[in-house]
């Protein structure tokens, strides 16, 4: 297994992935497949043109043409699939273009796999797929998915298609369900870097509901990690957690921000809650850490100082990204949000 396809490559977990690939393992070949929706950057690749061990291509893993002509031209052994929709407030606007990527997608991924003998699909999904915590226990592998919004529940469809080629075809797939994940390159939508950006610049802070709900924190590194374990070592048909172990409110997160950055709490806005909003997520990572060997290295609270530096020496970077269409998604997801209160 030597010449990796990393399909979402251009976005935030996929490039620090192809990054830590041509790092890690001096022998590999690392292509980058990725369609450059919205959240694809090829800023995001820009250290890594010229290096012989890299290409890019453009295109869609719902394009079956294109994928399978790209794993015959460039001899590709495995698939790492990031590619997804991936924002659960993005699917409650429109649920459609989910399925296509995150199931469709997917399928076409897994007949290449069948088709042309690779050695390994790992199939990239999220701890959401369990849906919110019930009685205050974490989530195990074999517990059931519950998802409950069109984006986990299009990740959980994906998963459920590799389970059932691995079953009927022998098809070699792997599924890592990631927490929350946060680190440099992240697409200014998601809570981190959009609360880091707002706040470098002074804008409000969009704090949904009570802020209270919690989240398990990860740093991409260790989340890339997880998954070269899992791609080298997890069993065909198998799913493994992959988690940060640091569950957090929501709102003491946003305060360490702001206290990282000196700003005051005054920038924080309450606004009214998104639909579905699940109050807690936890999973457990036993599996991961026996049969991987695997578990997370970076403090959060390490990580989070070094995320909130990385946005404040790279303005350029989400300057740019916070300018164009995403000026406009801001406006429809927040600008007819009801405010709650100011925080004081």
């Amino acid at each position: 297994m030597q010449r990796i396809m990393v399909t979402g490559g251009a976005g935030f977990i996929g490039s620090n992935f192809a990054r830590m690939m041509l790092q890690k393992r001096p022998d590999y070949h690392v292509l980058v497949y990725d369609k450059l929706t919205y959240a694809g950057n090829p800023d995001n690749l820009d250290d890594l043109q010229g290096n012989p061990r890299f290409n890019f291509v453009k295109g869609d893993i719902a394009d079956q043409e294109k994928v399978d002509g790209t794993v015959q031209l460039y001899g590709i052994d495995a698939i790492v699939n990031f590619a997804a929709e991936s924002h659960v407030d993005r699917s409650i606007e429109e649920p459609g273009g989910f399925i296509q990527t995150d199931v469709f997608g997917v399928y076409v991924l897994l007949e290449a796999t069948r088709k042309f003998g690779l050695e390994r699909l790992l199939q990239v999904s999220t701890d959401e797929v369990y849906g919110t915590v019930q009685d205050d226990r974490s989530f195990g592998e074999d517990d059931r998915l519950q998802p409950r919004s069109p984006y986990s529940s299009s990740k959980a469809g994906g998963e459920l298609q590799c389970f059932a080629y691995h079953v009927t075809y022998g098809t070699p797939v792997v599924v890592t369900r990631g927490s929350n994940t946060y680190g440099p390159y992240q697409y200014p939508e998601k809570m981190l870097p959009l609360f880091i950006t707002n706040a470098i610049e002074d804008k409000p802070i969009p704090m949904y509901g009570d802020g209270k709900y919690v989240r398990d924190w990860m740093h991409v590194l260790d989340h890339c990690e997880g998954i070269d374990r899992a791609l080298h070592e997890g069993r065909p048909g198998q799913a493994y957690n992959i988690g940060g172990g640091n569950e957090w409110e929501n709102i003491d997160v946003t305060y360490r921000v702001l206290d990282l950055l000196g700003k005051p709490r005054s920038l924080i806005q309450y606004v009214q809650d998104r639909p579905g909003h699940d109050r807690h997520y936890s999973i457990t990572t036993g599996k991961a850490k026996e049969e991987l060997g695997w578990q997370p290295q970076v403090p959060f609270e390490e990580g989070l100082e070094e995320t909130v530096r990385w946005y404040l020496d790279n303005r350029n970077w989400w300057e740019k990204i916070k300018s164009g269409e995403f000026a406009e998604y801001y406006a429809r997801m927040y600008g007819q949000r009801e405010v709650l209160s100011q925080h004081g």
